[in-house]
């Protein structure tokens, strides 16, 4: 709108008093309370009052150029923007005016489309990330589905032929056993590869292991997701380093990540001021050099002992980045009509000399233009400083033809320097104009024109020039968003493969094989278990897959749990003191049971496993123990540890794990959580 009003304002210098009226009419394509005038009648209203602003009061034809902007918004109509256009031409003879006309035409046209534009990017851009998670939930169901699905399916019907041919059972427990550990196997294999493309994760499992441990931690992000490849390499990396600062007993632990030029950091910092150990990295050092990046371990000048890995992992983001923004209709369109506006202008003012000046101003007009239109991508001093140069000194070479360029430098100031600096510049600047215009002996008013035009042409070129701006940070800022939804989406499915349907999986494979080694009526009873678990396996896989949300109730999978203990020869104890909580809350708290007992099976020699709940003040705690600690430590820093962290994190839960006195222990605390939560 300010645009529109100081080019209203030249022709009003001008004395061309309907100028006022052909602004006001313009305002009813710009402000929201007016658009609704916008038809046939507003057109005929701005033919009258621009015509009458031409004929009646002497104004330039440029002034049509109101209209001609009009007549661009109107697909249908745009056409006729050649009636004035030629008309003038014809009429009033000079090339000018009516370059004027069409500049006027395009500048209108381009910044109420491209805020209009703008708008519409801001309100797809929620709409875009509904759509990426949608993408992404059916590219994950479709992932799962052919491999996971099919692989349940068979279990199942196996199961049933089991239960249907005792004669054969054997046989087809054994097809149906090699199912069940080849989709175990899968589920594991998917989770990893989603959580994979995320840091993020296991920055809250190193947190949560640094914490349990009493160690005081601090974690600073400066990296985007995902990072794909390097995700996962830091994160193993993460893991080493970690686990080394809870060995050494430090007690503050900082992490930090950055990324920056294609390249991303990752600086885990403790107190500890024991000499590197470089053996404790194991591998990790050869596999961060093999993928083109750097591994370093020492002290810092303060004695504080430090991992540091730099990977590449950036380029394809911003390259990404790059290509969405120049991908865009609407930042086509910017462009377009910038390069056209800088292109009139030049031409207007190349109309000014003769032959011999023709070829040394084209050339620096052209300069110009490539620094405008690079201004786009950000503040450049050094081009900023040689457009300083080209759009002042020429003048001395080619006098009044050259007065206009200094517009070309006032946008890019306005553009580039914060306003209280900018402002005073652009005043120098104008003032530099009209000292010139005097210098040349032009006469007051064109030494006025030019001084009032060099302020008009540089807020058309900050128009422009931050309408593409807008329209390319928009763009952008709904891909990462619709990237950081997907990311999310993909790691909610690795934490449900692999707290809800890897523990399925692994039940059902310790069923199946306690099935092949009991007798066939016994046996029965465990293919029935199996037919049930499938079933739930199967609801979890569509869990996972986005397709429903996940609903467990605790004491169902308390129960459950003590199934699959008492079938692995382990004894089970349940006391369970919970009461009244909200599905939200049993459903978190039912995961922790989950990791907990698989955690059990697969990594203790446990001969007791106790289960409790008990309600406390202001929320519910869920403890597992089992006797059968493997090591000094058991597994804080597993990947079910770290889903686990992060789901209770999010309802404002907390997670303890450790070993105590031969005895491991999970808790997990949940504060009394609204019935209307969503499960996270």
């Amino acid at each position: 709108m300010v645009v529109l009003a100081a080019f209203a304002a030249i022709y009003l210098i001008a004395g061309a008093l309907p100028a006022v009226a052909v602004f006001v009419l313009q305002l009813c394509y710009v402000l929201p309370a007016l658009q609704r005038f916008r038809g046939p009648w507003l057109l005929v209203a701005q033919a009258v009052a621009g015509y009458v602003a031409v004929l009646a009061a002497g104004a330039s034809v440029g002034i049509l150029g109101f209209l001609g902007g009009s007549l661009l918004l109107f697909r249908s109509w745009w056409p006729l923007l050649v009636l004035p256009v030629v008309g003038s031409a014809m009429v009033f003879g000079p090339v000018d005016p009516v370059i004027s006309m069409v500049l006027v035409s395009l500048v209108v046209y381009g910044l109420i489309r491209l805020t209009e534009r703008a708008e519409e990017a801001e309100a797809a851009r929620v709409g875009g990330v509904v759509a990426a998670v949608a993408e992404e939930r059916l590219l994950i169901s479709a992932e799962l589905g052919d491999g996971l699905g099919r692989g349940l399916a068979q279990i199942g019907a196996g199961a049933r032929a089991a239960l249907a041919r005792p004669d054969r059972a054997g046989e087809v427990l054994a097809e149906v056993t090699r199912s069940a550990r080849t989709c175990l196997a899968s589920a594991r294999a998917a989770a990893a590869a989603y959580r994979a493309l995320s840091l993020t994760p296991e920055l809250t499992t190193a947190r949560a292991l640094l914490t349990a441990a009493g160690i005081e931690a601090e974690v600073r992000t400066g990296h985007a997701e995902p990072l794909g490849p390097a995700g996962a390499l830091l994160a193993h990396v993460l893991r080493e380093a970690v686990t080394g600062v809870v060995r050494r007993g430090a007690t503050r632990c900082r992490i930090e990540t950055r990324a920056a030029h294609g390249r991303v950091w990752l600086r885990v910092v403790s107190d500890s001021a024991r000499s590197a150990d470089d053996e404790s990295l194991g591998d990790v050092p050869a596999r961060v050099v093999e993928a083109g990046g750097t591994l370093t371990t020492g002290l810092t000048p303060e004695g504080r002992y430090f991992t540091e890995a730099v990977l590449p992992g950036a380029v394809a983001v911003a390259k990404e980045e790059e290509a969405a923004a120049d991908g865009g209709r609407a930042y086509r369109l910017s462009i377009a009509l910038l390069a056209a506006v800088l292109v009139g202008f030049c031409v207007k003012a190349l109309l000014m000399l003769d032959g011999a000046q023709l070829l040394p101003a084209s050339a620096g007009f052209a300069v110009i233009v490539y620094l405008q239109l690079s201004s786009v991508h950000g503040r450049h001093p050094y081009k900023l400083g040689v457009m300083a140069l080209l759009a002042t000194l020429p003048v001395f070479v080619f006098g009044q033809a050259w007065l206009g360029a200094a517009g070309f430098l006032a946008g890019p100031l306005l553009l580039a320097l914060p306003w209280r600096m900018a402002w005073p510049l652009v005043g120098v600047l104008v003032g530099w104009v009209a000292g010139m215009g005097v210098e040349l002996g032009l006469a007051a008013g064109l030494v006025v024109n030019h001084a009032v035009s060099a302020v008009v042409t540089g807020l058309v070129m900050f128009g422009l020039l931050r309408q593409a701006q807008i329209v390319g940070d928009l763009r952008r800022e709904r891909d990462r968003q619709a990237r950081a939804a997907v990311v999310a989406e993909r790691l909610r499915a690795a934490r449900d493969l692999h707290d809800l349907l890897g523990h399925s999986l692994a039940a059902i494979l310790l069923k199946c094989e306690l099935a092949r080694r009991l007798p066939a009526e016994r046996a029965r009873a465990e293919l029935a278990d199996v037919l049930a678990m499938t079933e739930r396996g199967e609801a979890d896989l569509r869990a996972a897959s986005g397709g429903e949300q996940v609903r467990m109730r605790l004491a169902a999978e308390a129960e459950s749990a003590r199934s699959v203990l008492l079938a692995a020869g382990i004894e089970a104890k349940l006391r369970l003191g919970h009461v009244g909580l909200p599905s939200v809350a049993e459903t978190a708290l039912s995961a922790g049971v989950r990791e907990a007992v698989t955690n059990v099976l697969r990594h203790s020699s446990a001969a007791v496993c106790e289960i409790s709940t008990e309600s406390v003040s202001g929320g519910t705690v869920l403890r597992v123990r089992n006797d059968g600690v493997s090591g000094p430590s058991g597994r804080p820093g597993s990947a079910g540890i770290g889903n686990l962290t992060t789901r209770l994190a999010a309802l404002g839960g907390t997670l303890v794990a450790g070993a105590a006195d031969g005895w491991y222990q999970l808790e997990a605390w949940l504060p009394a959580v609204p019935a209307a939560g969503e499960v996270a």
